[in-house]
């Protein structure tokens, strides 16, 4: 069984607020990550969140989602990844998901899966380049791999390390944008107005 877990609990100190927080058209990130992802898997979307994440909690009282505190997120992303991990510990995969990508459509991400599902133990992810990216699946044997990550960049260089027949890489146009800082925010914004239907 493939689990989702959202990785909601960094400073975003580029964009000096929280990204899950923001709203774009109305509605926040962290709402319409999780509304996206609830319908590709049958198990519960596991967020991992800050500590006393109560404004996060109030965004997705109508979602449900399983959330996991990570109270050590100051030592880097690996911590949230490591905290998902532990909740999803009896899953043949996990898909990886950040909060700032607002214009990742469902149809990407099933591609992405049924990739996973054709090859259960490669690791499938977003094409950067010639490596991999978040959104990305792991598979069940690297999770003790993925439980000795440290620090920001502890997910890329396990996958980097990994011999190249053992990646796919799928191109997810949908990804492409990211929220990182307010200019970026402000982008978002300005296409999903441009997208919207009129009258």
């Amino acid at each position: 069984m493939l689990q989702v877990i959202v990785l909601a609990a960094g400073f975003s100190s580029r964009l000096g607020k929280p990204k899950a927080l923001v709203r774009v058209r109305g509605r926040s990130l962290i709402e319409r990550t999780v509304r996206l992802c609830s319908t590709l898997v049958p198990s519960r979307v596991i967020v991992v969140v800050p500590p006393r994440a109560s404004r996060l909690r109030a965004e997705l009282r109508n979602q449900r989602p399983l959330l996991a505190q990570n109270p050590g997120r100051a030592r880097g992303l690996s911590t949230s990844v490591r905290r998902g991990l532990r909740q999803a510990r009896y899953s043949s995969g996990v898909l990886l998901l950040p909060t700032d990508l607002p214009q990742l459509k469902r149809r990407d991400l099933l591609r992405l899966i049924a990739r996973w599902s054709a090859s259960r133990r490669r690791v499938v992810g977003r094409r950067i380049g010639a490596d991999a990216g978040v959104p990305l699946i792991l598979p069940r044997r690297l999770y003790p791999r993925a439980a000795s990550l440290s620090g920001d960049a502890g997910l890329r260089e396990l996958v980097h390390r990994l011999p190249r027949a053992q990646i796919v890489l799928v191109r997810l146009s949908s990804a492409d944008f990211d929220v990182d800082t307010p200019l970026d925010l402000a982008r978002a914004r300005r296409h999903a107005r441009r997208l919207a239907p009129s009258g």
